[in-house]
């Protein structure tokens, strides 16, 4: 599915589907757009995701650097639509991937905070959301 389609299942709408990868929901959760290749093996049940936003640029960093400072301020949920990319390389250099063939999915089961944020380097936290008995 397509990056709009999947934050929608959060109940998210992107500002700009060209170029933006984070969004409010009506439940006032963040819901960020994260590459597959930076999270961490899972370990202790939290499953961690570890970038740097100056890694890339363009209209979409902005917003995003503007939402983890808010999300790590005020200790906000975070909601996560995985992105899976056909050249991680191109990802990493922090190029243009937006004409890469890249593919989307919502972790409906997936809640987080933001637990490391140093105005460059961020940490986010995800485990499972507990089952109702």
């Amino acid at each position: 599915m397509g990056i709009a389609d999947e934050f929608a299942k959060f109940d998210a709408k992107l500002k700009n589907v060209n170029w933006s990868v984070s969004a409010e929901n009506t439940s006032g959760e963040l819901v960020v757009s994260l590459w597959k290749h930076f999270f961490e093996k899972p370990e202790g049940g939290k499953i961690k995701y570890v970038d740097a936003v100056s890694r890339w640029s363009g209209y979409g960093n902005k917003e995003f650097r503007e939402r983890i400072v808010k999300a790590y301020e005020t200790d906000q949920v975070v909601r996560v639509v995985i992105a899976r990319t056909s050249n991680e390389d191109v990802v990493r250099r922090g190029e243009d991937a937006s004409q890469l063939k890249n593919s989307f999915g919502a972790k409906l089961d997936w809640i987080g905070s933001i637990t490391n944020w140093d105005g460059e380097n961020f940490t986010i936290e995800f485990q499972r959301e507990p089952q109702n008995a």
